[in-house]
């Protein structure tokens, strides 16, 4: 049963009258008094609070009861209704245990959404289950690991796609934290309709609405026809906001409009379009320091942070070193084909016990780049060493040429000339020891008319 607590009763017919079209049973109280007794009477799942529930305009009394309803039964979640004016209080009311906020005019379809997902969770309970039995419900298989906290947050991951809520991923960078929202979209029921990916720290602020929401032929002077936004591409299925964390305070304005309506307008056009989404979200920054501070919005925060996935690092999982590496030398045997490829034991530990900053990104990159420099099929520490030291020159570690001396271009000349002559104009190993694609270094040869012998790709 869904409780209505509203003392307008235009507001409670109109929630009654939509609920009861989707099925739900529901109660209404139109005071404190009301609902307390229900509450006390009744099995209730869900309460829907509107903030100012009685002629008091504050929202003092309808955060009271939100007090008094979780010192009752905090296992019974609480979705507030509230106006602009009073989203401040609504962040408070998230603080003390609602689980959503919905601004008045609602949008039907976002509010049954919200409910749909809110009671979905409540459901849903941690059974611990095992690495097998998670890979036979879900489809994780290109997630790695089998890490005690490995498995808890997978499991979390799972049961949370079915539903529509709104999930935060944080973890250091390179931990695999777009894989995960990957995972939470191919077990959801939004699997078959777009995935799309927005690198939020790559968009600068000029363009934010642009590549959002889209702009219109005209909207401004170079916009010569017009574009989709990264939200109309989405549009049922889920969009996936990485480095949140790293935009700017006027643009977050603008995203949370359009993730509390569902609601946003294409630059140019004063028409109002509706999206329907899922929204992931990743950062490997910390939200909660940023907000002390003032640089992330506490409103935006509370609506991206529903359910929360944190990735520990690679370095805390040692166990799991072995699992990747494998994973990444199976994947290396048919690109390169080379199926004879392996690891000493030796080597196996060594790497184990690597700090590893960079994460699962690093590894990758350091199993890859041995396995091309190397020509011998059973890597030792000592290839994977090698290339180690290469790719974690520290800051200040290297001695580079005075300021003024050589430009930029001359150093990548000469940088390129000496990993050919390195590797004996190999293009695979040189590429790879520079950190670039044979295409890219290709491109740099022919840009700095560099000789190479073709023969040897």
């Amino acid at each position: 049963m869904i409780l209505i607590i509203d003392d307008d009763i235009a507001v409670r017919t109109s929630l009654t009258l939509l609920l009861q079209s989707e099925g739900y049973a529901i109660a209404t109280a139109s005071s404190k008094e009301e609902a307390l007794a229900i509450l006390s009477q009744e099995s209730v799942s869900l309460i829907i609070l509107d903030l100012n529930f009685s002629i008091e305009t504050s929202g003092t009394e309808g955060m009271q009861l939100l007090e008094e309803i979780k010192k009752r039964n905090s296992a019974i979640p609480v979705i507030l209704i509230t106006g602009w004016g009073t989203i401040e209080l609504a962040v408070k009311g998230m603080k003390l245990g609602a689980v959503d906020f919905i601004n008045k005019p609602w949008v039907n379809e976002y509010l049954l959404q919200s409910v749909k997902t809110v009671l979905q969770l409540k459901e849903t309970k941690s059974t611990h289950k095992t690495r097998k039995q998670l890979d036979e419900q879900y489809h994780l298989k290109y997630i790695i690991g089998e890490d005690p906290r490995m498995l808890e947050l997978l499991e979390t991951a799972g049961r949370v796609a079915a539903t529509d809520a709104s999930v935060l991923i944080t973890g250091e960078s390179g931990t695999g934290k777009e894989l995960i929202a990957e995972a939470i979209h191919q077990n959801s029921l939004r699997a078959n309709k777009p995935f799309v990916k927005v690198n939020l720290g790559g968009i600068s602020v000029s363009l934010f609405e642009s590549e959002m929401f889209g702009h219109v032929r005209g909207a401004f002077t170079d916009a010569r026809s017009d574009r989709t936004g990264r939200f109309e591409m989405a549009n049922r299925g889920t969009i996936f906001l990485d480095e949140i964390g790293d935009l700017d305070l006027s643009s977050q304005v603008k995203l949370l409009r359009v993730l509390q309506d569902r609601t946003y307008e294409v630059l140019g056009s004063s028409r109002t379009k509706t999206v329907d989404i899922r929204v992931i979200c990743a950062t490997n920054k910390n939200l909660d320091e940023m907000v002390a501070l003032g640089s992330f919005r506490e409103d935006l925060f509370y609506r991206i942070n529903l359910i929360s996935i944190h990735l520990p690092p690679l370095r805390e999982r040692k166990a799991d070193i072995p699992l990747l590496v494998n994973f990444f030398l199976n994947n290396m045997k048919e690109i390169y084909n080379r199926p004879g490829l392996s690891v000493t034991a030796a080597a196996m530990k060594w790497l184990e016990q690597l700090p590893l900053p960079g994460n699962i990104r690093q590894l990758k990159n350091l199993i890859e780049r041995s396995v091309l420099i190397s020509a011998k099929e059973k890597l030792d520490i000592e290839d994977f060493r090698s290339q180690l030291a290469l790719s974690t020159v520290k800051k200040g570690s290297i001695q580079l040429p005075e300021v003024g001396t050589l430009t930029l271009e001359e150093i990548e000349v000469l940088m390129i000339q000496k990993a050919l002559s390195f590797h004996n104009n190999k293009i695979a190993k040189a590429a790879a020891s520079l950190g670039l694609t044979r295409s890219s270094l290709y491109r740099r040869l022919d840009k700095h008319n560099i000789p190479y012998d073709e023969s040897q790709d």
